[in-house]
């Protein structure tokens, strides 16, 4: 869904509560993945992979100058063989090493599954933070920090609800501060060292 379509779909929705859930949603994405880029994980239940998010989380990163808003796909199941791309090739795995600083997203229209639902609270209890998607899975809203559902034939589709939430995820950011690199620092302390005394008079 390109921006046009998006703008088009907010001009539908104003007036709803759906503009301001997405964007509050979107405003904890943003929130929870910090500064620095690969913290972001995003898995599906085992019949649902969010493809379609994924991609537009990564155009979201590279139009708003966010990386850290590129996700890490996490899936179910992995061809063997070396059949994909090293980044098509992530597996459920990395959910057990996943901890503080690291934000797992949880995109379910369904049932997320028990095995799923472990790995997400020992990810949880390893301090990373857990958002999530759904149709309405309670078990995974008492897990997650901030949960957005779209009830099956409610008002939006989770399709169209994982396009809001990547909209507002990449827009309004203000520019991060610019930190000061170690070595603007020591240049600074050298100009000052440098510089001639000051004169009294």
């Amino acid at each position: 869904m390109d921006a046009v379509r998006v703008a088009l779909l907010r001009e539908v929705l104003a007036g709803t509560e759906w503009l301001q859930a997405t964007r509050r949603f979107a405003g904890s994405l943003r929130a929870s993945v910090g500064p620095r880029a690969g913290g972001l994980l995003l898995v599906g239940s085992e019949a649902y992979e969010p493809w379609h998010l994924a991609a537009h989380l990564d155009d979201e990163a590279v139009w708003s100058g966010l990386p850290e808003l590129s996700p890490t796909l996490v899936r179910h199941r992995v061809p063997e063989g070396g059949a994909v791309p090293a980044h098509l090739a992530v597996g459920l795995g990395r959910l057990e090493g996943a901890g503080r600083g690291e934000t797992l997203l949880v995109v379910a229209p369904d049932d997320p599954g028990s095995g799923l639902l472990e790995r997400v609270n020992d990810a949880r209890r390893s301090g990373a933070t857990v958002l999530a998607l759904d149709g309405g899975a309670a078990e995974l809203h008492a897990l997650a920090h901030d949960a957005l559902s779209a009830p099956e034939g409610g008002e939006l589709d989770l399709d169209t609800l994982q396009h809001l939430v990547s909209a507002a995820a990449g827009e309004n950011s203000l520019p991060r501060p610019r930190r000061r690199r170690f070595q603007d620092r020591l240049a600074r302390l050298a100009e000052h060292l440098a510089a001639p005394p000051p004169t009294h008079w």
